[in-house]
């Protein structure tokens, strides 16, 4: 006889033997028991969780006939009798089984309904059993609408699902849903300590702990993956040879890495870095297993109570866990859970993990530099503190020898206030408190910006914005306008065209002024004057720093000034805004008039 693989072989085939579902056990069982029977279920989970197999034993359940031919609908098949034996061989005739991965089409779905015309051949009920109902087609679910909504009495729809969100809300509010939970880790590796009792094969509890949780949650994963732990095991299930088979890192090689990043240890932590490339252990393992670690190493913090004594490896955590701030364990597993998505960026998955592992101490030195410069300022306030002290004692004795003196010499001598501070009057009932004498110290002069008077700052303004026509300033607005269209001067020498006022000309030389000595560059003036050449005046142009209250620029902004005047006087002064604005009290946003 061929070998069966141990999925198959240890598949459940009564409820009772179901590992990790017990609340869809229980409502099956309850159902199965007071005869409240749904005509159709839909199970959704994640692969290997039981779906398939849960439909089977409730097929069985619903046309169990007992061991001696009399049974009726029953939580416990029997298991020998032909329905169930039938069923569990695959060969049943009113078992039907349909794989919507490959038979997805509305004709697939037309055929199995043909059949539900037909009264069960050998069983109680017809069971139509569709699995991965989510990849059948859009016409295919509306074919199958009706027939699933009033099925004939002997036929039952169970469905299977791995992604419920697809199915149509049509679908899902006909049927009962019930959804299988991914089985912890413990429970998996409680289930294949019995099969391997069963199986008679050596193990040993870490080597089942590592394949519990490579199957994340998958029963049917864990089962495969422990046949080939058997196989490269040579017959036997050991620690050292799993991690080799899943290509896991150690927990010792992460306790390492770990402790080196409490201590801030990069030699070490760059170091175990590059073992790991060379003995070609996973990156993303190894940031699963420290995600792993810290996690518990989180809880240990939260609650020192729960760590087991008896465990080495829960007091290597425990250990860890006082090396390191409960803040910083947070900030490690935060960095750790993202960086396993950013491998599959990186160059190459070592490189990625390098970078991950030297971020972790990037946001570790801070913290340590961040401590140490607060030890130092505590140190130094702590000896500006004495400093004081000592200071203020020296002056009370300062204070002590010169009381006497100071108060007879304040009777006799006049007080003069400084200048801007108002001394209170005493009155000659009271006597006047001797002065206290002030120590000697050093005078610091604190430069004191002094801020300019508004009214010259307004005036000011306006002596810049005065525009002063000259005949010369008509004769050279015009002619840097002529520049300007011809596209003659550009950039700075625009600049010092349009803010230059012309003061002088003679027959070979102009003389043009500007108020920033910025604008009076060589390479400036001598394109203007190649500019103005090009225009039929060929002078010499020099350029001084002065006042300017004539140029092009200030002509333009006057003149746009103007324009923006009159478009707003004539906005005001038509009829239809005035109404409004007298009528409805409406107003002009302002900055939103511009002439044309």
């Amino acid at each position: 006889m061929s070998y069966l693989v141990l999925a198959r072989k240890y598949r459940p085939k009564t409820f009772a033997q179901m590992v990790g579902q017990e609340h869809v056990v229980q409502a099956l069982s309850n159902a199965l028991a007071q005869q409240r029977l749904h005509h159709a279920y839909l199970f959704t989970g994640t692969r290997g969780v039981g779906k398939t197999t849960v439909s089977r034993i409730l097929a069985k359940s619903l046309n169990c006939q007992g061991p001696d031919g009399q049974g009726g609908i029953t939580a416990t098949p029997c298991g020998v009798c032909p329905a169930c034996t039938d069923i569990d061989a695959g060969r049943f005739v009113d078992y039907t089984e349909l794989d919507a991965a490959s038979n997805r089409g509305v004709d697939e779905v037309q055929a199995l309904l043909e059949q539900a015309v037909y009264k069960p051949v050998q069983g109680r009920f017809k069971v139509f059993m569709i699995d991965e109902v989510h990849m059948l087609t859009g016409h295919a679910f509306n074919a199958m609408l009706k027939t699933l909504e009033e099925p004939p009495e002997y036929l039952k729809f169970v469905l299977a699902t791995t992604d419920p969100q697809k199915v149509p809300v049509t679908v899902l509010s006909r049927c009962l849903q019930f959804n299988l939970r991914p089985m912890a880790p413990e429970t998996v590796q409680e289930h294949l300590v019995r099969v391997l009792q069963a199986e008679q094969v050596p193990t040993d509890a870490p080597a089942l702990r590592l394949l519990a949780r490579a199957a994340r949650g998958s029963m049917r994963d864990a089962l495969s993956l422990t046949d080939q732990a058997i196989a490269f095991g040579g017959g036997e299930i050991r620690e050292a040879n799993v991690r080799q088979m899943l290509g896991t890192v150690d927990r010792g090689h992460v306790f390492r890495l770990i402790e080196a990043l409490a201590n801030g240890d990069g030699k070490t932590v760059v170091g175990m870095s590059e073992d790991l490339r060379v003995h070609g252990l996973s990156a993303a393992s190894t940031l699963e297993e420290m995600s792993a670690v810290l996690q518990r190493m989180a809880v240990a913090q939260a609650v020192p109570s729960n760590a087991a004594a008896d465990d080495e490896e829960a007091m290597e955590i425990a250990r860890l866990a006082s090396l390191m701030p409960a803040d910083e364990t947070q900030l490690l597993y935060s960095i750790c859970l993202h960086g396993r998505a950013e491998l599959g960026l990186a160059p190459d998955e070592y490189a990625g993990l390098t970078m991950v592992l030297l971020r972790l101490l990037a946001f570790k030195e801070p913290a340590q530099k961040k401590t140490e410069a607060a030890r130092r300022v505590h140190e130094e306030a702590g000896g500006r503190e004495e400093g004081v002290r000592s200071l203020d004692s020296r002056l009370r004795g300062n204070d002590d020898a010169k009381g006497a003196a100071t108060s007879a010499t304040s009777a006799a001598t006049p007080i003069t206030p400084p200048p801007g501070r108002v001394l209170p009057v005493v009155s000659p009932a009271q006597p006047v408190p001797p002065a206290r004498a002030q120590p000697a110290s050093a005078v610091v002069a604190v430069p004191v910006r002094v801020q300019p008077e508004p009214v010259r700052e307004v005036q000011a303004a306006a002596a810049q914005s005065t525009l002063v026509p000259t005949p010369e300033g008509d004769f050279w607005h015009a002619l840097v306008e002529q520049l300007v269209a011809a596209e003659a001067v550009t950039a700075l020498v625009r600049e010092l065209a349009l803010q230059s006022q012309l003061v002088a000309r003679d027959e070979g030389h102009w003389m043009l002024r500007v108020e920033r000595e910025s604008l009076n560059q060589p390479s400036s003036r001598a394109r203007l004057k190649a500019a103005l050449e090009s225009v039929g005046h060929a002078v010499e142009v020099s350029v001084e720093v002065g006042t300017v209250t004539d140029s092009p620029a200030r002509r333009n902004a006057q003149a746009a000034a103007e324009r923006q005047s009159a478009a707003e006087q004539i906005i005001l002064n038509d009829p239809f805004v005035q109404s409004m604005m007298r009528d409805f009290g409406a107003r002009i946003v302002p900055g939103s008039i511009k002439p044309v």
